[in-house]
């Protein structure tokens, strides 16, 4: 068992690569989480496996959190766009078996 944990700052309008697939082991949890102020309303996207975002799923408001956990979960690369007008701070983990 792997366990992955790090944070990673992204300016404005950027997107990163947050999370690599894995290669040899199996993902069974991983979770994303955006660190802002609570006065005001930062928007994240965040894609499964899709670096240009065409489809995406938004961290934004009080729901600037996603996890996954189980056998079923995403295996591929997950990216994330910063399209709010200020630094956010992501912290990242994750669980190989």
């Amino acid at each position: 068992m792997v366990q992955t944990v790090h944070s990673v700052k992204i300016p404005p309008g950027h997107k990163l690569l947050i999370i690599e697939k894995p290669l040899v082991l199996r993902r069974i949890f991983f979770s994303v989480r955006a660190f802002a102020s609570p006065l005001y309303w930062y928007e994240s996207q965040m894609s499964f496996g899709d670096p240009s975002f065409r489809s995406y799923y938004v961290l934004d408001g009080s729901g600037r959190y996603f996890e996954a956990k189980g056998e079923g979960i995403f295996q591929g690369d997950i990216w994330v766009r910063n399209v709010s007008n200020a630094n956010l701070l992501y912290t990242v983990s994750e669980i190989l078996i």
